[in-house]
């Protein structure tokens, strides 16, 4: 719980180079999440060199972080229920695992579900047409604290046994 209270979306990071170390725990973390049976359907793409952070990043605050991480989900290996396509979730599922787990080491990110141009990242990274991107995120130390938002009470989104 201590991780999850801590979790922040930073828009701030310093210079320093994340070591690959670090990068690699994060990535098992996402790669441990549970997945539409178990078909994990993620891929994800590190990417370090300052230029094509530029050419991906919609904001100067994503491109000068050190590392943005980008997923891919491929459609079609999620599968589809009800009209419900599960990569979608299991990407959302997998990004959280990677966010919490750069918390834990000290490390800043901030989720980007919709904060970017799907087709320059496609053709600046080679994405192919099979995977959708689904998520960013910005890696690297917090150069800032940001203060926790406030959230709805437990009362005001749960109810027991029916609506």
């Amino acid at each position: 719980m201590e991780v999850v209270r801590r979790r922040r979306s930073v828009r701030k990071y310093k210079p320093d180079k994340v070591p690959k170390a670090e990068i690699e725990y994060v990535l098992e973390a996402a790669r441990l999440a549970p997945s539409w049976a178990n078909r994990q359907c993620w891929r994800y793409i590190v990417v370090t060199d300052e230029e094509t952070r530029k050419k991906i990043a919609l904001t100067d605050w994503t491109a000068k972080a050190p590392v943005i991480i980008v997923g891919c989900g491929d459609p079609v290996k999620a599968g589809n229920r009800d009209g419900k396509p599960y990569y979608m979730l299991d990407m959302g599922i997998s990004m959280e695992h990677l966010v919490l787990a750069a918390a834990e080491r000290g490390l800043g990110t901030c989720w980007l579900g919709g904060q970017f141009d799907e087709k320059v990242v496609r053709e600046a990274l080679g994405v192919p047409e099979s995977h959708r991107v689904v998520a960013m995120t910005p890696l690297g130390y917090p150069d800032e604290s940001p203060p926790a938002k406030e959230r709805k009470s437990l009362s005001e989104i749960v109810t027991w046994e029916k609506w």
